[in-house]
């Protein structure tokens, strides 16, 4: 701070020492108007800079401005206080701690020259002469901790002379000319001059020398060892501001070694009958999350805190690990499933807990972000549940950091774009269309970039807006969109069943141009698969402008960046690409983010999620992922959609199997979510059961055509018999699951899926022979075939004439080549939903294929797919409350 020469001296002197050995030092110069607050503003940066292992606040602070030099230098963070000054530093000095502090660099160096003199400290009488916090007060700790007995004098000490003729070892640093004379010095002490002063001289060109605090002629008559001023402690303070950036750098980076964790766990504490879900999520208390961040090997400013059980994590962490080994990568996924769910994300939570808390492994579970739509209708929340959650459930199940709300938002954006442009293509010529989407500002008119790039997809090579022909004004401004080919509908997180089908435009204000339209939910929309398989912000970007949203006319499609909406939409989505950092309740970290549908979107959570995460464990930890609906839907679309972008490969498959879906397979009675379960799934029933197995038999060959090891999980039951358990996990086996195994982590927690997580242990030992089911170049209905006949056990398939056209048109505008992503019912490997077990021989009717061009894969309708659910009788907000008085939410599940 300011300009003093004598502070600028030094700081050059440090600079150039930098420099000689290797140190990339800067130096940062605040002016002398620099407040209090400036400088506090500069060393917060510095703190959290993982960039910087160490730095200094050079004293006297030359500022006209008052400061509290003491408030500055406790600013600085301990582990980068590499001059020690902090009261951190030197509490741990006063105490002994030396191997947990740093030394203020001056004393550090004295002690370095009296070692370096070969006379043993301890037992030595000491005596040093000064108590600033700089060089006398540490000096005297530290020679008290190397065994001396020390004696401090200072400007009070009467008998000066009688105390300095008893010390072996002598430290002067009392800030006084010549002070100390050599006649006072034992015969044979040690005596380090700390002093820097000026004395008249007029045989110097400047009218004076600099001399210590000794009287150095007489006294280097006396002493053994004597350091000459200048020339002695002060290169030797350099050289310890040095040694000290170094060993803050080497402790930085003991410390934050990439997939070296030192976590803390949080131990259950179990209760019998089971509460329910939130009971469960509201008795823990959470680590607070960036003490979570911290443990994983997050810096500081790769965190953006929200709240004290949430963050957001900057994709920046990518960059800095891209040389690190990703870990073992482990999907979850489930056999066909009854209304009522088998635990996938339950069984996802006690996995993870059980390698964390209990097998001590790195790692982590990435899963979806839920919709409001269930939380508030008939499924509820999607946090996991028993002593299995990631918590806290309520902030998990409600808004989390607005990921979703930027998806509506964006979503609607693109949405009013289209009816707008429309409207105003309908009502304006070309020109008064030109004149207001190129306007006049201070007489120059201009393209914007994402203008441009509509031109160069025209084929028009002009960057002037008044060089351009009637011709291409009139293909610039015209996207010309066909009402009844538009296929972006708005959307809401709100299960709203009368928002099915709508007509919108009924205002005057719209000249009667309206249109039947209709909403679905968030989750369904296009903007939510793009963040999903996004792998950082440029690609979400392109993804954006590339979204379909209808055609023109003349039959070509109109995208996003025709409408000109896509910077827009990357602005709105900006902080939703960043994963969101939680926990599970045994303590174990969770990446939320994306919750595309998994039936007309591939239902599984994002690219970058699953990439941070791998980097983070390390190449021995685990990363554990969850894939919507049973194994022909969510595992199919993850292998061959997700992985195919994110190019990572799986090692291991974690099949959920239930008694209770099994029975329904092998011909049990319909199951109905809010109604008591028949008996025959409260009753043992093993002939149902065994011939339920069709069903698990089939996805365990699903999973093993991809040619990655099947551990299956059977999530137990309290109604579940031994001998059912058994039979399951028998025929697993014998299907050819790698390992089958009874999990009770709903009851137990990581405890309950122990076995489990030594299993998926041994697979993931295994080679994984991991391979795409299809070429992408494959034409679009031999991919469908493809699925259909080795995924779904279908016979043929058959398309159905909008099916057949759509395949024409999408080969011809250049999508043929996209992945395929099914949308199917997801309580049956068929189409019909009533079809249970592994039904063969059927054909699939394939009704219509839409696009999801941004995401990248082609979606063929097999059936009707609503996309906006609707409230049942008594959905689940008549139970849940707010208590006024605690904030606590009530009735979640």
């Amino acid at each position: 701070v300011g300009n003093r020469d004598d502070s600028n001296l030094y700081i050059n002197m440090k600079l150039q020492a930098a420099a000689e050995i290797g140190i990339s030092a800067n130096h940062i110069k605040l002016p002398n108007t620099a407040t209090e607050a400036d400088v506090l503003k500069c060393i917060a940066s510095l703190n959290a800079d993982p960039a910087v292992h160490g730095f200094i606040v050079q004293l006297p602070l030359d500022s006209n401005k008052p400061i509290n030099t003491e408030k500055i230098t406790n600013a600085v963070a301990p582990e980068k206080d590499v001059d020690g000054l902090s009261s951190i530093n030197a509490g741990k000095l006063s105490r002994g701690d030396l191997g947990d502090c740093f030394i203020p660099c001056t004393p550090k160096g004295c002690m370095e020259l009296i070692r370096q003199t070969g006379v043993q400290v301890a037992g030595k009488r000491a005596v040093v002469i000064g108590r600033s916090k700089i060089v006398g007060a540490p000096m005297h700790d530290l020679l008290l901790w190397n065994n001396a007995t020390v004696t401090t004098c200072h400007s009070k000490t009467s008998t000066l002379a009688e105390e300095v003729g008893k010390a072996d070892i002598l430290v002067v640093a009392a800030g006084r000319a010549e002070m100390v004379k050599g006649e006072w010095i034992k015969p044979g002490a040690i005596v380090i001059d700390c002093g820097i002063n000026h004395v008249p001289d007029s045989t110097k060109a400047s009218g004076k020398r600099v001399v210590g605090d000794v009287a150095y002629s007489s006294a280097k008559e006396k002493a053994s060892f004597i350091t000459p001023v200048p020339g002695g402690v002060g290169p030797m303070t350099v050289a310890m501001l040095m040694q000290s950036t170094v060993e803050s750098a080497q402790r930085f980076l003991e410390k934050f070694q990439p997939g070296k964790w030192t976590i803390q766990y949080n131990q259950l504490t179990l209760k019998m009958p089971v509460p329910s879900d939130i009971e469960i999520s509201q008795s823990c208390i959470p680590k607070p999350i960036d003490q979570v961040a911290k443990e994983v090997g997050l810096f500081p400013d790769e965190v953006e805190l929200y709240g004290q059980t949430k963050a957001k994590v900057q994709l920046s962490v990518l960059k800095r690990l891209q040389n690190q080994p990703d870990g073992k990568y482990v999907v979850v996924t489930g056999i066909t499933p009854t209304p009522l769910g088998e635990g996938k994300s339950t069984t996802t939570v006690g996995l993870v807990q059980a390698l964390g808390a209990h097998l001590h492994q790195n790692v982590f579970a990435c899963v979806r972000q839920p919709s409001q739509g269930p939380t508030f209708g008939i499924k509820g929340g999607a946090a996991g549940g028993g002593y299995c959650q990631v918590v806290p459930m309520e902030e998990f199940n409600l808004h989390l950091t607005g990921d979703i709300h930027a998806i509506t938002a964006a979503n609607n954006l693109v949405a009013a774009a289209i009816d707008a442009r429309m409207f105003h293509e309908l009502t304006q010529s070309d020109q008064a269309l030109y004149n207001r989407l190129v306007p006049s500002v201070n007489g120059v008119r201009k393209f914007s970039d994402i203008q441009i790039r509509r031109l160069q997809k025209l084929g028009i090579n002009k960057t002037d807006p008044m060089a351009l022909t009637k011709e291409e004004v009139n293909a610039f401004v015209r996207l010309d969109i066909d009402p009844g080919t538009i296929t972006w509908q708005r959307v809401l997180d709100t299960n709203d069943r009368f928002l099915r089908k709508i007509t919108i435009g009924q205002s005057v204000t719209e000249k009667g141009f309206s249109r039947t339209a209709q909403f679905d939910i968030t989750v369904s929309s296009e903007i939510m698969a793009v963040l999903a398989l996004a792998d950082g912000l440029d690609d979400m970007k392109k993804r954006f402008g590339r979204m379909v949203v209808a055609c023109s006319k003349k039959g070509q499609p109109v995208t996003a960046d025709d409408l000109g909406v896509t910077g827009a939409l990357a602005v709105l989505m900006k902080d939703a690409i960043k994963p969101n950092l939680m926990q599970t309740l045994e303590g174990t970290p969770v990446f939320v983010h994306a919750g595309p549908f998994a039936n007309i979107a591939h239902g599984n959570s994002s690219v970058l999620a699953d990439k941070i995460a791998l980097k983070l464990v390390g190449k021995d930890g685990f990363v554990v992922t969850e894939a919507g609906f049973g194994a022909d839907i969510g595992m199919e679309k993850f292998f061959n959609i997700k992985c195919r972008y994110s190019g990572l490969r799986p090692h291991v498959v974690v099949l959920v199997a239930t008694v209770r879906a099994l029975k329904m397979h092998g011909g049990g009675p319909a199951v109905t979510a809010g109604v008591p379960l028949p008996k025959e799934y409260t009753e043992e029933n093993l002939q149902l059961v065994a011939k339920g197995c069709s069903n698990l038999n089939k996805q365990i060959q699903n999973a093993r055509m991809f040619g990655v090891p099947v551990v299956v999980a059977v999530n137990a039951f309290k109604t579940d018999t031994k001998a059912e358990l058994a039979l399951v996990v028998q025929h697993a086996k014998e299907a050819g699951a790698f390992d089958a195994v009874e999990c009770t982590h709903w009851a137990e927690g990581g405890k309950g899926a122990l076995a489990l997580a030594q299993a998926v242990q041994r697979a993931s030992q295994t080679p994984s022979n991991f391979r795409f089911l299809y070429n992408v170049e494959l034409p679009v209905v031999d991919k469908i075939r493809l699925i259909a006949q080795q995924v779904y056990g279908a016979r043929d398939i058959e398309l159905l004439p909008e099916a057949e056209e759509k395949v024409a048109v999408y080969t011809k505008q250049g999508f043929g080549n996209l992945p395929i992503c099914m949308a199917k019912t997801h309580l049956s490997l068929s189409h019909d939903p009533e079809k249970k077990g592994a039904p063969t021989g059927f054909v699939l009717p394939i009704r219509d294929i839409r696009a999801s061009v941004g995401a990248g894969f082609l979606y063929p309708l097999v059936g009707t797919m609503s996309t906006m659910p609707g409230l049942p009788t008594r959905p689940c907000f008549y139970d849940i409350d707010l208590d006024p008085v605690s904030g606590e939410v009530n009735g979640l599940f």
